[in-house]
């Protein structure tokens, strides 16, 4: 018997008949044989709705009643599950993040993950019960809810599946796999049968929405390997998993791109030491993670340093340095710019491969798309551009390294 932990989107769960359609998937892989954990999202849309209800009252509604507020939509929906599982003759029982429990930190609306008693979950699957747990929420050591940020519950399925020490984790989502690039861009994009987990966090975190950083992360720690696929048929998905020969030969995986971020630039800052560390300590300590970095050479003791934040964090970074920052640091001036993407390219190849970043500084050169910000790691090349040349840069990166045709680009030996 193996064990398996199932998690399905929004988009899965989005209705009454998508929940059954759930249902009768999971009851499948039951009665194949496998104890099997459900981890659900709230239904798609219905987080929307509560943070819309949340900022009716605040303008920055953030801390302790905002994760209470928010967390409950995937109350319902374990509920739903649950009772539908009974109704087809299945014993099932619905969890609450607080009920497993997932014990995290008290950082609200984007919690750490600290531990995970699993000795109720255990004790439930050991007598035959399909376990449902609600994605996206846990709970800190003084009882707080607390939720892991958006996207959370695919961290909550690779996180139980790390604590039971599952065979497979599945994320069940609206797609059938991780694809070369967003086939919405371009309609020639491929699926990949395997990426390893080092490309994957990264074109996680540089904006494909298909898993959550934090998953990718818990995936590549306990080895766990993830599953990506449709609940809406049963095409072959997409393994995460670790890297292998075959993967080092691919020099670009995919091309990613964000629109989720803004571009904040602190002008004629003082260039002595300790000022990096006075910038950003207050967005620091409200729990605003900075990306992208680039400072300028300094000229009269003097220099610009600018930085990416999410969009959802924009308006309050941005208020926080003009306030207090800027006027404790001495600067000159600070401006903000939402108007920005991140384009990517992605591929484990890339360590061993020459020219890779040049070849894509000079499409978007030929191209006319200025670049703004660039960043890089071993597998990955990022750039910052205007959002009105967003999907153009993704179509001619994607067709100039060859991600669209059948033989991927590989290194030459």
């Amino acid at each position: 018997m193996a064990l398996i932990v199932q998690k399905y989107g929004g988009t899965s769960v989005g209705n009454i008949e998508r929940i059954k359609n759930v249902a009768k998937r999971v009851a499948r892989s039951y009665d194949e044989g496998n104890a099997v954990v459900v981890v659900l999202s709230a239904m798609s849309g219905e987080t929307n709705k509560l943070v819309a209800l949340t900022q009716e009252v605040s303008e920055f509604p953030i801390g302790r009643e905002y994760d209470v507020i928010i967390s409950t939509g995937e109350q319902v929906t374990v509920g739903l599950l649950a009772l539908i599982l009974k109704e087809m003759g299945y014993k099932a029982k619905s969890f609450l993040g607080s009920q497993v429990p997932i014990v995290t930190d008290s950082q609200f609306g984007s919690a750490r993950i600290e531990s995970i008693e699993d000795e109720r979950l255990r004790a439930v699957l050991n007598d035959g019960v399909i376990a449902v747990v609600a994605g996206f929420q846990g709970v800190d050591p003084e009882g707080n809810i607390t939720t892991l940020g958006r996207g959370g519950s695919d961290t909550t399925a690779v996180a139980l599946a790390a604590a039971l020490k599952a065979d497979l984790c599945e994320i069940y989502t609206d797609v059938e796999g991780v694809y070369t690039t967003d086939p919405n861009f371009c309609p020639n994009a491929r699926k990949l049968e395997k990426v390893s987990y080092d490309e994957m966090l990264e074109m996680a975190s540089l904006g494909a929405k298909v898993l959550q950083t934090r998953s990718v992360e818990f995936a590549k720690k306990y080895e766990i390997p993830v599953m990506v696929r449709s609940s809406f048929n049963d095409a072959p998905g997409t393994l995460v998993c670790k890297e292998d020969k075959e993967m080092e030969k691919v020099v670009v995986s995919g091309v990613t791109y964000n629109k989720g971020e803004a571009k904040i630039s602190v002008l004629r800052v003082p260039d002595r030491p300790g000022i990096a560390a006075k910038l950003f300590r207050p967005l620091t300590e409200e729990g605003i993670n900075v990306d992208m970095i680039v400072q300028n050479i300094s000229h009269d003791a003097h220099t610009d340093l600018t930085f990416t934040v999410s969009n959802a964090d924009y308006k309050r970074a941005l208020k926080l340095i003009k306030e207090s920052t800027a006027a404790v640091i001495g600067a000159e001036e600070v401006v903000g710019d939402p108007n920005i993407s991140k384009v990517s390219i992605i591929g484990a190849g890339m360590r061993s491969h020459a020219g890779v970043a040049s070849k894509m500084f000079e499409v978007l050169a030929n191209e006319g798309i200025n670049i703004q910000m660039i960043s890089t790691s071993e597998i990955k090349v990022s750039c910052v551009i205007d959002v009105k040349y967003t999907e153009l840069a993704v179509r001619v990166l994607h067709d100039a390294f060859g991600l669209g045709t059948n033989e991927i680009v590989e290194e030459k030996d």
